[in-house]
């Protein structure tokens, strides 16, 4: 026999019963449930913060671009027009572009653009987290004319 055992009793070489890991578990459970909710939210508050900073960062190239050629890049050129260098050497396009890359939404997918766009001159958004055009909350459309969300 160890010295822990004849010193200590058989109950301190035991270990943890059920019963105080059942109670452990529960513990965690409920703290699970408090705290889950919480963090969700803020992940699809984060994702909807992304989107918009990803658009303005957009918009400042897209401006920078309507200033060197007096017009906005059109839908077929789409925003690569941004990164990409014409293939007239006459135009300007600026060292490294526009923009260094084109970002993608937080869910993986490009951001769309139309010009003329229906709510301004161009339209610049993410599809939200459902990647499918409308929908609710965290799968709502996330746009440049959308400052309110």
């Amino acid at each position: 026999m160890n010295n822990c055992a004849r010193r200590c009793g058989p109950r301190a070489a035991a270990g943890f019963t059920l019963i105080e890991i059942m109670v452990v578990v529960v513990i965690l459970g409920i703290l699970a449930a408090l705290i889950a909710p919480n963090i969700i939210g803020n992940i699809d508050k984060a994702q909807v913060t992304a989107v918009k900073q990803d658009i303005r960062v957009i918009e400042s190239a897209i401006d920078m671009f309507r200033l060197e050629r007096f017009r906005y890049p059109s839908s077929d050129e789409g925003l690569d027009a941004l990164i990409t260098p014409p293939s007239d050497p006459t135009v300007p396009f600026p060292p490294g572009g526009y923009i260094k890359r084109l970002p993608k939404d937080p869910w993986g997918r490009p951001y769309v653009y139309r010009q003329p766009g229906t709510h301004g001159e161009y339209d610049i958004f993410s599809l939200g987290r459902d990647g499918a055009p409308g929908g609710e909350g965290a799968d709502a459309d996330i746009g440049n004319w959308d400052d309110g969300r």
